[in-house]
């Protein structure tokens, strides 16, 4: 039987996303402040094998739909295992983290509470696993041992990129500033969590139907043009998301890109 969604983990996320799309970069900057006991994350973790690196756009799918996934299992509903865990995340702020890993510390990430969304039989190629959020301070040491840097991976030739997929959400990432593999895919995860989050209060059963697809997500560099009528939209239109589906991302500058930087822009298929 199919799970049914509802995504009621993410509520705090959708109500706080009007406002913090709204801040100034010196509000970005204050609100940003956290007691270090209270940090939160979220671990994204991509497989780099020696011989073997992961498709740049398949690995950013991956992590948006990885971190999706991880709210609206059935663990992550009231009553589940990791509904208290990704409901005080989403309380605060989704920082996200990626890390690499290769044999047997890939392997080892495995036994922790996560999701992991691969592609392993033709191109793009990609493993990435996301794991259930938790205080940074209390990081797993299979987890903190892995590198977050090495993850500056070019993207793929265009006849590598996957076409097109029916009913995905459709991720743009900005011709400049060019991000590392891992700094973008914890944008993209944050994409991801946005999407669903707003869908989870205003049109379940777009999500539902998301959902049942896998929750497919398609990523490209857009071009200048393409991206500045599209930040345009979402930073004049009040009306963006519930015109279009179109959604941003804000970074809260902590590496790679200033405070307020707008690092992501999505569409959902409805």
């Amino acid at each position: 039987m199919t799970h049914q969604v509802s995504g009621s983990v993410l509520a705090p996320l959708a109500g706080r996303y009007a406002r913090w799309l709204s801040m100034e970069a010196d509000q970005v900057r204050a609100d940003r402040e956290e007691a270090a006991d209270d940090i939160r994350a979220m671990q994204l973790i991509v497989r780099i094998e020696r011989d073997r690196v992961p498709s740049w756009h398949g690995a950013l799918a991956a992590a948006a739909t990885a971190a999706a996934a991880i709210c609206l299992d059935e663990r992550a509903e009231p009553g589940g295992e990791w509904f208290d865990d990704v409901r005080d995340y989403c309380l605060g702020h989704i920082r996200k983290v990626t890390r690499r890993a290769r044999a047997g510390h890939w392997t080892a990430a495995a036994d922790l509470p996560g999701i992991e969304v691969d592609s392993t039989e033709g191109a793009p190629w990609s493993q990435v696993r996301a794991l259930v959020p938790g205080r940074v301070v209390e990081l797993d040491k299979r987890i903190s041992r892995l590198q977050v840097g090495g993850t500056d991976i070019a993207p793929d030739t265009a006849d590598l990129v996957e076409p097109a997929r029916r009913g995905a959400l459709h991720v743009w990432l900005p011709p400049e500033p060019v991000m590392t593999l891992g700094k973008a895919m914890a944008q993209t995860g944050h994409a991801g969590m946005i999407a669903a989050a707003l869908l989870a209060g205003t049109d379940l059963p777009a999500l539902q139907r998301w959902y049942d697809r896998g929750l497919p997500v398609q990523v490209e560099r857009a071009t200048a043009q393409v991206w500045a009528e599209l930040e345009q939209s979402v930073r004049s239109d009040e009306s963006a998301w519930a015109d279009e589906g179109l959604l941003a991302v804000r970074d809260a500058g902590f590496t790679e890109v200033p405070p307020g930087t707008i690092t992501v822009l999505a569409r959902v298929a409805r």
